[in-house]
């Protein structure tokens, strides 16, 4: 089971107007989603096996629902299940699941995970502590998610990346009953928060912010807040800490590359996860679709 497979993930992404349509087969569901002038497309991520049987439907329902194309995605931490599918070739419209992700293993104990860290990411966490950051699970109260959003605010202006709007992270923490909320505080003030996911045996670390006066800058609550969502996660029976996104290990100048840098910090286990396959119901389109697009970019 993976969050992106629950009903509340589902639900999530119709109320906050991601997707067209949920469509289920075999328990497993499938998103409709729109690109444009009344075009669509399916996506599903598939965390098992994937069978004949279920590719002979979904060929199908491609038809029905008349889409352009549909796309999978493979999840699997220790099987990263590159296969071959008949009809499909192995490419993406737009990539989901990051190929390569940081995990952690909670099978651990916390002392051998932190002895697994860079020592530079137990410093930090100690010294967090020291300095009397305080991280502090809390409800997912809209007064709550206005602290998170605002620290968001800062970081996306002070970091230069994309965010999305209050109703959005209002929506995820919401909807999705699995979804945890956590901010870090010094006395009063909140200087970091982050919002994490914690399904089955898998904990997600999902979105982070925090404030960009450089007088709580150095007191590393970061670090702090992610070593309380790890051991929150053991609490929880969980078996895997996911960091998300992380850049492809060879590649030069990612985007992703401080992102990684800070999640590196806590682990060295850099591990490929995904893999993404298309089938073209219409080609003619979808060829033009694949030409437009190189206009704009």
């Amino acid at each position: 089971m993976s969050i992106w497979q629950t009903k509340s993930w589902q639900e999530m992404l119709l109320k906050s107007k991601q997707i067209e349509k949920i469509i289920e087969i075999d328990n497993i569901f499938i998103e409709k989603r729109s690109i444009w002038l009344g075009q669509f497309w399916l996506f599903v991520l598939w965390v098992n096996w994937i069978n004949n049987d279920f590719l002979d439907k979904v060929k199908s329902l491609c038809k029905i629902e008349k889409s352009l194309f549909i796309q999978f995605e493979t999840l699997g931490y220790k099987n990263n299940l590159f296969i071959e599918l008949k009809w499909f070739t192995n490419s993406y419209y737009k990539k989901f699941i990051t190929p390569y992700t940081a995990i952690i293993d909670l099978n651990l104990s916390e002392d051998d995970i932190l002895s697994l860290m860079k020592p530079k990411g137990r410093y930090n966490i100690k010294l967090a502590e020291k300095k009397w950051v305080l991280v502090k699970e809390v409800e997912k109260t809209k007064e709550n998610i206005e602290i998170f959003y605002n620290l968001m605010l800062e970081t996306t202006s002070r970091d230069n990346f994309n965010w999305n709007s209050l109703d959005y992270y209002m929506t995820f923490l919401n909807s999705i009953k699995e979804s945890k909320l956590f901010i870090a505080f010094l006395n009063d003030k909140a200087i970091s928060a982050g919002i994490f996911t914690f399904v089955w045996n898998e904990a997600i670390y999902y979105y982070w912010a925090s404030t960009s006066d450089s007088n709580y800058r150095n007191l590393m609550s970061p670090y702090l807040l992610q070593w309380t969502a790890i051991c929150k996660a053991k609490e929880l029976w969980m078996k895997i800490y996911d960091f998300l996104w992380v850049a492809t290990p060879w590649e030069e100048n990612s985007h992703l590359q401080w992102v990684t840098d800070f999640k590196s910090k806590f682990t060295s286990n850099i591990v490929k996860v995904s893999y993404s396959y298309i089938f073209v119901n219409n080609k003619i389109k979808y060829n033009l679709l694949q030409l437009l697009r190189k206009f704009k970019r």
